[in-house]
């Protein structure tokens, strides 16, 4: 639209899902909706006889720069005619009644969504109105049901949160980062090498100071310390650190004059 910024640079990733929201009612919701598409790598949005028309400025304001899903969203008088080129349609329905149909959870839905799309399939994703979701009707043009799984004493969630989840649900089943990892930023995690040299250097401070005098129990001592920092990514600044403590402790130890070991009373 003339006088708008076009706002992210973001279009579509390859096969993707068509949101489709049936009988929308806000504005901002369906602004709202755009954004979460954009996060989630989606970008084809329909509308099926929106309540108050189409366009409607304040979606535009809602969608935090996802001009594009909005400026390139068709508009359908029917259901019907918003899924014609669709080969496969999920519908999400918080309580599926008086059906026989699969059911998934958004997690299991992104999977076969996957799947469909790497065979070239276009798929289409259904959300109702945000007062009654979707009718009977509308989940008779579904191939399968989607049920977010939550709080049974509390499954309410606005238009835009249930498209959110989905996005996520099917950018999450292609994503290749680990579930997790460290944030090392300028640093590195240590090498065996410089974990053994800050350890030598730490045992030898200990056994200056008389920490590990007591002979019978200086090797379970000596691998509880080693087990300590074995078990964790020691990064090499965080090793450069501890070099640095243990220096000053010793160095405190002998200019506050402190007996070594073999000199202190019995």
């Amino acid at each position: 639209m003339t006088g708008r910024d076009r706002g992210a640079a973001i279009g579509p990733i390859g096969n993707s899902p068509v949101v489709i929201l049936v009988r929308p009612q806000l504005a901002d919701n369906i602004g709202a909706v755009a954004r979460a598409m954009a996060n989630g790598g989606l970008f084809d949005l329909r509308l099926v006889a929106p309540r108050d028309g189409w366009p409607q400025e304040k979606a535009w304001r809602n969608a935090s720069g996802a001009d594009r899903i909005l400026d390139e969203l068709r508009v359908h008088a029917t259901l019907a005619e918003a899924v014609a080129d669709l080969q496969h349609v999920y519908a999400t329905c918080p309580r599926p009644r008086h059906v026989i149909t699969p059911v998934l959870t958004a997690r299991g839905a992104a999977a076969e969504l996957r799947e469909a799309c790497r065979r070239d399939l276009r798929v289409g994703l259904l959300f109702g109105p945000e007062r009654a979701g979707l009718d009977r009707d509308d989940l008779a043009q579904a191939d399968a049901l989607i049920r977010i799984p939550l709080n049974p004493a509390f499954m309410s969630l606005n238009l835009a949160q249930a498209v959110m989840v989905l996005a996520y649900e099917w950018w999450i089943a292609a994503e290749d980062a680990p579930p997790r990892r460290l944030m090392t930023n300028e640093t590195r995690i240590a090498t065996k090498a410089e974990l053994e040299n800050f350890l030598s250097h730490l045992l030898d401070q200990l056994d200056a100071s008389g920490f590990l005098r007591n002979a019978p129990k200086r090797p379970g001592m000596v691998r509880n310390i080693r087990h300590f920092f074995e078990r964790g990514e020691v990064t090499e600044q965080e090793l450069r650190s501890l070099h640095g403590i243990v220096t000053e402790l010793a160095v405190g130890r002998r200019v506050r004059g402190r007996l070594e070991p073999d000199m202190a009373p019995e």
